[in-house]
């Protein structure tokens, strides 16, 4: 059993997998940094000082100036403000991805033959090759 969990373990694809989860994580806190620290403070700005971080509801009652108060209070909250804040994160990662994937699975992406020209059958009406003598549906001779 030992043997073959290092078989599966050492191949290339699992080793990949890992790598690129690792990267992945990596680049996840570059972008949440980017959305949090660069793009936020000037779309809070344009809205008048809204602060994102402190956008929540209280479910439990009671009034909290900020959500770090309505957590150390332990009261429950439904924090949108935060939430608007993941879901850019994953529009702005989703965009960067599309953008370096365009180009990649164009160059991998093989251009497709053109059809073979076909013809259709004057006794059964299927599609058959123009090249063909006898219709393989009906097995009448063509033309």
């Amino acid at each position: 059993m030992l043997k073959e969990f290092k078989a599966f373990a050492l191949r290339g694809n699992v080793i990949d997998l890992a790598v690129g989860v690792i990267i992945g994580a990596a680049f996840g806190k570059i972008i949440s940094s980017l959305v949090s620290d660069i793009i936020m403070p000037p779309i809070s700005m344009l809205l008048g000082g809204v602060d994102f971080t402190n956008m929540f509801i209280v479910l439990s009652g009671g009034s909290y100036a900020t959500l770090a108060d309505a957590q150390a209070a332990g009261a429950v909250t439904i924090n949108y403000g935060l939430f608007l804040i993941a879901l850019l994160d994953f529009i702005i990662v989703a965009i960067v991805l599309f953008l370096l994937l365009r180009p990649i699975n164009k160059l991998t992406t093989k251009p497709q033959p053109p059809a073979a020209p076909t013809k259709e059958c004057p006794y059964c009406c299927s599609t058959v090759p123009e090249k063909a003598t006898r219709c393989p549906n009906c097995t009448s001779e063509l033309k």
